[in-house]
């Protein structure tokens, strides 16, 4: 006798459903795997005979076999062993009626427990997609799929409470769906009125968050890089339910099952010492890096010539196209990273090159070789390039608070509202995004501001990259002083921060 389930696989972070076959025959005692299961999968036929033990089913003495179709895509983890233990009980007629359009995910303990994997958010928005009736998950998962509608979901937690749904012998509901609310002002522990001074580096971050534009800091030791970029995320714009499904699949898939769908825009500082997988993704199962976590949200690189010129190297590309392709021989996955790049650096090796009160320790050899770390090809696609001095006496001591991040942000949410509506019918919703068609399109200059950014090009020796950047730079510049025309100010501001890539 042959049942089927249904049930889902990974490939990035979109889902696929699987069928699983399962075969009960006459014949020599015998449990195999088809379909190109990897070591996790293989291990299943253990975990699915003592959960039938465990939980007092039967384990039939035959000839078992489990099929998972399509049969040329490799199927990777343990979220089969359910659909393949509601298949045993199929077949052996210990359960009977219809399961088509029913999805089973979970891993299974040996007591028959149903225990969380990855991945069950995209899965349970391909079955949505799909038209299935329901979808048994993990209640572990349960987090991350309670906003998901028009779709049954039934959280269990043993093989126990899965027989009962469909016998009858005890009522689940399944999860009602509540309303997704963003994070509130108030949710944040940091602020932008700690910061004391720096008016020019606040003023780039404004313009950052408000088109979405990448940033440098440079500076000496102590001067507030850090505390700037950690309060970044207080003046962006709250996600969007969409933004939020987006940045939670991936979270999901990167091994990290159960949270709560992201009500935060990420921010992510890895250490230095990162390698190019943990940046970029990879791995045994294609896992997202640092990037795609990153997604709608800031990756913060500190002490910036301290990473690998080659793993920095690696971000160029992905940085263009928003989105980054891991290939290895096992597969070829996709992941999104429409991500902030926020760096800082020192000057130099000893930090204190240009340093009002203290002197810098190194030779012109070692600060050309610690600058050189960072390439051109990555500083060119780096839109602000700004220099956090160091605090004075008197501004530290000041017991005046700076602006606060609520008044930033209402500045920093009106002009990417400006940007929302005018790319309505572009696909994307903030400058950063503007191809060069649409930056042709959108960035229209005064007369005066053409002609000043016409002697500049050629003066500071800008690439064409440069060129549209600092036009995007002044677009958002003019939105956040209301003006639909960009005027020589907006364009004179732009290449001031646009300026300072010289000196790296």
């Amino acid at each position: 006798m042959v049942s089927r389930m249904l049930s889902f696989g990974l490939a990035g972070i979109d889902a696929f459903p699987v069928t699983v076959e399962v075969d009960i025959s006459n014949g020599l005692p015998a449990f195999e795997i088809v379909g190109l299961p990897d070591a996790a999968v293989k291990e299943s036929k253990e975990r699915v005979r003592s959960a039938l033990k465990n939980s007092n089913f039967n384990f039939p003495a035959r000839r078992i076999t489990v099929n998972l179709a399509p049969a040329d895509v490799k199927k990777v983890g343990p979220v089969y062993d359910l659909a393949m233990l509601m298949g045993f009980l199929c077949c052996d007629g210990s359960l009977q009626g219809d399961f088509s359009g029913i999805g089973f995910i979970g891993e299974l303990s040996l007591l028959g427990e149903v225990r969380a994997v990855r991945g069950v958010l995209p899965m349970a928005l391909k079955a949505r997609e799909l038209g299935f009736r329901a979808l048994i998950i993990p209640a572990e998962n349960m987090p991350e799929v309670q906003y998901i509608d028009q779709l049954a979901i039934y959280p269990v937690h043993h093989v126990r409470d899965v027989v009962d749904l469909f016998t009858g012998n005890a009522v689940i509901e399944p999860l009602k769906p509540i309303e997704f609310s963003p994070e509130n002002e108030e949710d944040f522990q940091v602020d932008f009125a700690d910061v004391k001074g720096q008016f020019i580096p606040r003023r780039a971050m404004e313009i950052a968050a408000a088109g979405g534009h990448n940033l440098l800091m440079q500076g000496p030791p102590g001067s507030g890089k850090s505390m700037l970029a950690k309060r970044l995320p207080t003046i962006l714009p709250p996600l969007e339910f969409e933004e939020a499904l987006e940045c939670t699949k991936i979270y999901s898939v990167a091994a990290r099952p159960g949270q709560d769908l992201c009500r935060t825009r990420p921010f992510r500082s890895p250490h230095h010492t990162a390698t190019y997988v943990a940046l970029c993704g990879g791995g045994q199962h294609l896992t997202p890096g640092e990037l795609s976590l990153a997604h709608n949200g800031v990756l913060f690189l500190d002490e910036l010539p301290e990473f690998s010129p080659q793993v920095l190297d690696s971000m160029r590309a992905p940085l263009e196209d928003n989105e980054i392709t891991v290939a290895r021989a096992n597969g070829t996955v996709t992941y999104p990273c429409n991500t902030m790049l926020i760096c800082a650096m020192n000057p130099c090796k000893c930090g204190f090159l240009g340093h009002p009160t203290k002197a810098c320790t190194c030779s012109p050899g070692e600060i050309q070789r610690y600058r050189h770390r960072i390439s051109g090809p990555l500083l060119d696609r780096i839109d602000l390039h700004i220099e956090v001095p160091a605090v004075s006496y008197e501004e530290l001591s000041t017991k005046a608070p700076g602006e606060p991040s609520a008044a930033i942000r209402r500045r920093v949410l009106a002009a990417r509202k400006l940007q929302i509506e005018r790319y309505r019918d572009e696909g994307i919703s903030k400058n950063a995004d503007l191809s060069s068609p649409q930056v042709k399109k959108y960035c229209v200059l005064s007369p005066e501001a053409e002609q000043l950014i016409r002697k500049s090009f050629d003066r500071l020796d800008l690439s064409a990259r440069a060129y549209y950047r600092i036009l995007k730079v002044a677009r958002t510049i003019a939105d956040l002083a209301g003006s639909e025309l960009i005027e020589t100010i907006h364009i004179s501001e732009a290449l001031r921060y646009r300026s300072n890539e010289n000196d790296q």
